[in-house]
Order: structure tokens, then C-alpha cells, then sequence
């Protein structure tokens, strides 16, 4: 099993006011799973997102990601993990200014135990994501769907055991959207496994099961009936 959290919670303290946000969340995503986190503005989507992707910890609960209860990691143990075994996906992008895609999507490998051949690797998963021909441009010459591209690019640059995808179509119109969506779809039928954060229906149906969580707790979870489907940036089904 890849992901198994039990009874997870969260709040947040500032004096003597306290804001709960999770109030006990349980489920277990196996390998090569594409699961959709589902909620509107508010529901505790995002802060159990930056939970399993070691981004923030749980303030109670037992989170293990491939069998290791991460609550364990020191903070340095965590990045390294979290480095190792995790890619993200972005809304806002959140790539690196003034440098050039090559550049954005070598980071990562700059951090691991593994530097070996970091250009050539870079550049392989880029052109994966049908930007080989992008390498020596800046992220402010290219568009915003080039740009998601280079973060799932750089999300996968280290092989990583999961993919959290976070709004991924949020800044994007739809033709860039629909290609995105192509790319993570095709990236779970080869195995990885993805998980997708989202408010939208529609972008949520893209995945083979959805978690709907509300006002921090979850509210279903079932795999989805009529998937939608993407072939060459065309939504086919």
C-alpha cells in the first residue's frame, strides 16, 4: 500500500482560538491509483493535500506513506523523503524566474543522492511532455500551458513513488487544460500513481475515483462511473 492514514486530524492554534480542519480522515491509496481529492473553498482539501505530500504534519492520526509512519521523520528527514518520493504539480506553476526550463526541472535532481547525468535526464522528461524543443527558453517565454507542462515535468524528473496535482487547470484555458489533463492520465495508464486536488467536478471526473471531502471530514468515496477521457487534447468520453 502506498498511502494509509487512520483517523488523521488537523487544527491550527493562535492564542486561545483554535480552528479545526480536519476531524478524523481515513482511507488508503494503493500503487497506480489516480484518485481525485474533491471539496469546495474551505473543506480541508488543501490542508490534507500539504499533509501527504510533507508539506505540514497532522496534529493527531497515523499517516504512512509506503509503510513508514512519516510522524517519525525530523524535519530534515521529511525534506529528503518528501524529495525522494514526491512530485508536485501546482496551480500557480511555481517555477524558478529568470532561469530556463532545462534549469527548472534539473532542481530537483540537485537535491537527491542521485546526480548522475542530471542535464540528459532533465531533458529526456521534458521532451516526455512535448517540450524538448522548449530547453533553453525562460518560463516568461512560454506559455502558461508550456509552463504546467515544465512542473509535471519537474514533478517526475525523480521518479517519485506519487504525483499530487493541485488545481492543475486553474490558470489555464481550455485547450491548455484538456492537454494537461492528457498528460496525467497518460502518465497513471503507465503506472504512476496521481492525485488530484480540485473543486471541479469536471476536472475531478478525469481520475478513476474521487474523495469527496466537507467541511473536513469525508463525505464519499467511489470510484468514478463515467470517466472522462482525453485523446490528442480532445475529450473523447
Amino acid at each position: 500500500m502506498l498511502i494509509e492514514i487512520e483517523n488523521l486530524k488537523k487544527q491550527y492554534s493562535s492564542g486561545d482560538l483554535v480552528t479545526k480542519v480536519l476531524h478524523g480522515i481515513s482511507f488508503n491509496i494503493d500503487f497506480g491509483e489516480f484518485v481525485s481529492i474533491m471539496g469546495p473553498s474551505g473543506s480541508g482539501k488543501s490542508t490534507l493535500m500539504h499533509i501527504l505530500g510533507l508539506l505540514d504534519r497532522s496534529t493527531s492520526g497515523v499517516y504512512k506513506l509506503e509503510g513508514r509512519d512519516v510522524s517519525s521523520l525530523n524535519d530534515d528527514q521529511l525534506a529528503s523523503f518528501r524529495n525522494d518520493k514526491i512530485g508536485f504539480v501546482f496551480q500557480a506553476f511555481n517555477l524558478l524566474p529568470k532561469t530556463t526550463v532545462l534549469e527548472n526541472v534539473i532542481l530537483p535532481l540537485t537535491y537527491s543522492d542521485n546526480k548522475r547525468n542530471m542535464k540528459e535526464r532533465a531533458s529526456k522528461v521534458l521532451e516526455s511532455v512535448g517540450l524538448g524543443h522548449r530547453l533553453n527558453y525562460y518560463t516568461n517565454q512560454i506559455s502558461g500551458g508550456e509552463k504546467q507542462r515544465v512542473a509535471i515535468a519537474r514533478a517526475l524528473v525523480n521518479s517519485p513513488s506519487v504525483i499530487f496535482a493541485d488545481e492543475p487547470t486553474g490558470n489555464l484555458d481550455s485547450k491548455s487544460g484538456a492537454q494537461v489533463m492528457e498528460i496525467l492520465q497518460k502518465l497513471n495508464d503507465a503506472g504512476n500513481t496521481i492525485i488530484l486536488v480540485t473543486h471541479e467536478t469536471a476536472t475531478a471526473e478525469h481520475a478513476k475515483r474521487i474523495i469527496k471531502i466537507k467541511d473536513g471530514i469525508i463525505i464519499s468515496d467511489e470510484p468514478v462511473a463515467n470517466r472522462r477521457f482525453i485523446e490528442n487534447g480532445i475529450l473523447v468520453k
